[in-house]
């Protein structure tokens, strides 16, 4: 599908417009990224950038780089200054010191971007002794019940971050929150794999457009 150009986007709809009239969260990933770098070059609109980068953030997430930045068309030095700052900024005030999680919505403004998500992505999050954020983990993307998670696949980072804790979160796209009887199989089976390595599973939350459920106030593991 043909990406719209922004001199094609009525004034009220375009990104910073927008986030003037409603604030961020309204926004998709890409219309944020627009926002960000502002405009594009001569053959190259901005909404095409836009969504190259977000392609780029799909795959390589928060491995992405300045000179990954700069191999896309539309992308210079000054863009991708602003691009890779953006995202160290909010990484340091994801992980800064007192930012700790204990309960469902302390979680959501950290996982806003898979709300427009077309396909299920599988995060976890892990968490030092005091219950401070480390890093965020894409796990897998896809369903669970086509790309099922595995204990080694999920508790692999827990071990390299040293994390005594993890929350995991997942994006239903079709709006609903109900946990399905894989989630709940899947979240049992990850929590007895954290038992015996010794790193505890606070929570997973399912997360859409239309709200959130944790499992864990559910009473499901």
């Amino acid at each position: 599908m043909a990406v719209k150009r922004m001199r094609d986007t009525d004034m009220i709809d375009r990104p910073r417009e927008r986030i003037a009239a409603a604030g961020p969260a309204v926004l998709s990933n890409a219309e944020l990224v627009a926002a960000i770098i502002g405009r594009g070059i001569p053959g190259r609109d901005v909404n095409i950038i836009a969504n190259d980068i977000i392609a780029l953030l799909d795959e390589k997430a928060t491995d992405m780089t300045y000179t990954d930045l700069m191999d896309i068309r539309g992308i210079g030095e000054s863009r991708a200054s602003q691009m890779v700052a953006a995202f160290e900024l909010a990484r340091r005030y994801i992980k800064k010191p007192g930012t700790t999680i204990s309960r469902p919505e302390d979680i959501l403004m950290m996982t806003t971007d898979l709300l427009h998500k077309h396909q299920e992505h599988f995060i976890t999050f892990t968490l030092n002794g005091a219950g401070e954020v480390i890093r965020r983990h894409t796990i897998t993307k896809g369903t669970l019940t086509h790309s099922p998670v595995h204990p080694r696949e999920v508790f692999a980072p827990a071990l390299t971050d040293r994390a005594a804790s993890v929350i995991f979160v997942h994006n239903h796209p079709s709006g609903n929150t109900e946990p399905s009887d894989a989630d709940i199989t899947i979240t049992r089976t990850l929590a007895e794999a954290g038992e015996i390595l010794g790193i505890r599973v606070l929570d997973h939350v399912i997360v859409a457009k239309t709200g959130h459920t944790s499992l864990k106030e559910r009473g499901l593991f």
